[in-house]
């Protein structure tokens, strides 16, 4: 039986960014829930909202100092209600982030450990004496640069924090820390959450002697801090299969519901994260698509390595676009991203569509005097602005692009006055129109919602594969390039070219000619 998750569109929406509904500037449920037939338009089938838990808001939600509750700028457990009555009113499914390994450094567990070493949530987080010639106990480094430890002076101890320091980890070694995360999750579960995607969930678990992790032998000057040195025991530790384990236990005991981890690790060790027979997280994220370079070559080997390592029975995923990597359009331009689209959304296995990137949204530099991203203003000029992937969402021509009635959080984006969804809504040569009949196809052919793949050998910049299902076959072809490519391929319907041409009353292919930044998509016989 094919779960909803198996078959559907998964859509990414960072709160913040997408809907004002209050005129703060800053985006919120009651906006999301004002866009949500904006999404059934489109064609996903599940809607998965960056973090809305209570924060300081230090790294903008990524650091929660409540697991069950709804921070106030996002609005109210009402409104969050509300939201999820709403979307499963409109066949939409509901998921939120969960963010296990690390808190906010105002959450009252840590408020409790940092009090005193004899308080008995001192264990909840990671505390170690000073190295013996005094300093940090080790040198591991923070994701956001600089030592990975906090010194308390109050306790004569270091904490771990591989983000911030208003994020010190959690100690997942202790089974208090889990029970009562296992009861962050039920509680959302309880609520009728169709499941999590879970924060950095490689990280979760540390060496319990805490060596020294080893020099990385490829940093070069310009690269950031936490890539001086390879993560060997500050990531990624055996012990994360019982944690995994733990956590999809807890999901099973309920209907439908998914996992989807955030993972940055290599095939080989990101398939151990579906765990032994199945049992871990139902989507590892599979990030490669982020990083591989734009050609044929590099894709067709990408699937097939990535097919090959799939352990039996499971599901794959793919992502163009997310909160903190820099968008499609901008690293392919808008030609290519057209390419791109039918390359995410006929792929085998569940795709993630992030929000602005159905309308070929680019992101663009940041004023310096309004950058908000800490990582950025941690290790400037090296570290990604993760602002300029946050930008609002804009909506139509109207003051502020229909995001807000106030100042928007971050700036617009340039173009917002053309590029935005009212005016590709009424374009049917539009991204969004190429979106909108992309997963109107997943919908209506299983070869491309649940079938199998299979690459087609051809030369140059193209890419082709074909998705067969029963007695469905749909060959997909993509030029890479910026030349006409010649190829062959099998002979059928066309149902879809990128270049917005008429479909033609005949059929095509045999000897073909595909123009730069042409994709297409056949129905051939079997």
């Amino acid at each position: 039986m094919t779960s909803w998750w198996q078959s559907g569109t998964i859509y990414q929406v960072y709160p913040r960014s997408f809907q004002d509904s209050d005129g703060d500037g800053i985006g919120d449920l009651k906006g999301i829930e004002a866009r949500l037939d904006h999404l059934v338009a489109l064609g996903v089938d599940a809607v998965w909202i960056s973090p809305i838990f209570p924060s300081p808001m230090a790294d903008f939600g990524y650091d929660v100092a409540d697991y069950t509750g709804i921070d106030p700028r996002f609005g109210t457990i009402a409104d969050f209600d509300d939201l999820l009555a709403a979307a499963h009113a409109r066949g939409l499914k509901l998921l939120l982030d969960f963010v296990p390994n690390h808190s906010s450094s105002e959450h009252p567990w840590f408020q409790a450990s940092r009090s005193a070493r004899t308080d008995p949530k001192r264990d909840w987080y990671i505390w170690r004496d000073p190295a013996p010639g005094g300093g940090p106990p080790n040198n591991w480094q923070s994701f956001f640069g600089g030592s990975a430890w906090e010194y308390d002076k109050a306790s004569g101890q270091y904490y771990l924090h591989l983000f911030l320091k208003e994020q010190p980890d959690l100690n997942w070694r202790n089974p208090a820390v889990q029970a009562a995360m296992l009861d962050a999750m039920r509680f959302w579960f309880d609520r009728g959450v169709d499941g999590f995607r879970i924060d950095v969930l490689w990280l979760a678990i540390k060496h319990a002697d805490f060596p020294d992790n080893p020099s990385n032998p490829d940093w070069r000057e310009g690269m950031q801090d936490i890539d001086r040195l390879l993560p060997t025991h500050s990531a990624d530790q055996p012990e994360i299969t019982g944690v995994v384990t733990a956590m999809r236990t807890l999901a099973d005991q309920y209907d439908e519901r998914v996992l989807i981890g955030e993972i940055y690790l290599p095939f080989d060790r990101l398939v151990t994260y579906y765990g032994p027979d199945g049992g871990g997280v139902h989507l590892p994220f599979n990030f490669e698509l982020l990083q591989t370079p734009w050609t044929a070559q590099a894709i067709a080997r990408l699937i097939t390595d990535y097919e090959a390592a799939l352990p039996p029975g499971a599901w794959p995923n793919w992502v163009l676009g997310n909160h903190d990597k820099p968008r499609i359009a901008a690293r392919v331009g808008q030609a290519q991203a057209r390419v791109a689209a039918v390359l995410l959304l006929t792929l085998r296995g569940t795709p993630t569509l992030y929000a602005g990137d159905e309308i070929g949204m680019t992101g663009e530099p940041i004023p310096t005097d309004r950058i908000r991203d800490p990582q950025a203003l941690r290790e400037p000029g090296i570290a990604f602005n993760r602002d300029e992937v946050r930008m609002p969402m804009p909506w139509n021509d109207s003051p502020n692009a229909g995001f807000t009635t106030g100042e928007p959080w971050l700036p617009l984006g340039s173009d917002w006055r053309t590029r935005n969804v009212a005016a590709q809504a009424a374009d049917p040569a539009s991204l969004l129109a190429l979106h909108r009949d992309l997963l109107h196809l997943r919908r209506k052919h299983a070869a491309l919602a649940t079938g199998d793949i299979a690459l087609i050998a051809v030369e140059g910049d193209v890419l082709a594969y074909e998705r067969t299902a029963d007695d469905e076959r749909l060959v997909i072809a993509l030029n890479l390039g910026t030349t006409d490519q010649h190829v062959t391929l099998p002979e059928g319907e066309l149902l879809l070219t990128t270049l917005n041409e008429p479909v033609p009353e005949a059929d095509r292919g045999g000897e073909i000619t595909l123009a730069p930044d042409e994709a297409i998509i056949l129905r051939v016989s079997r």
